[in-house]
């Protein structure tokens, strides 16, 4: 199905989840954040099955229960079936209407990345190069 890895390790032609064990972002978050982009990808599919929450939360060297609210948070997005015994399944989810206040998150979370790099020393050029390069990870669709 997909590998999904604590550390640096990757398997060919699989997604693959990183937990940063250094990170101020609580796992839990990353791991909703790393599924969801794969989700968007469509590197997952509306039917398939996601690995038992006890799987991953071995494979990621964390608890059973970060996990677990990994999946209840995806599972409010409308991204996962949770059954039980039965596992998260991937959902149909068609591409949602923006409202105006997506496109305000999105100038705000931005605008916030953009000043929290600039305040850490980043350099403006480097910042702006990097967001053209997302640019164009975005439009050839290498990006979710």
């Amino acid at each position: 199905m997909y590998t999904v890895c604590r550390q640096q390790t990757i398997m060919p032609d699989t997604p693959t989840i990183t937990i940063e064990t250094v990170s101020p972002v609580p796992a839990y978050l990353q791991i909703v954040a790393a599924l969801r982009g794969v989700l968007v990808s469509g590197r997952l599919q509306a039917g398939q099955r996601l690995p038992t929450v006890r799987e991953l939360a071995d494979v990621l060297g964390v608890n059973h229960n970060t996990v677990a609210e990994a999946y209840r948070a995806l599972a409010t997005e409308g991204w996962l079936d949770l059954r039980r015994r039965l596992g998260a399944t991937v959902l149909p989810r068609p591409a949602p209407d923006p409202s105006p206040a997506a496109y305000n998150a999105l100038a705000g979370g931005l605008r916030g990345v953009v000043v929290k790099a600039l305040a850490d020393g980043v350099p403006r050029g480097t910042v702006i190069a990097r967001l053209k390069e997302l640019g164009r990870e975005l439009s050839e669709e290498v990006l979710p």
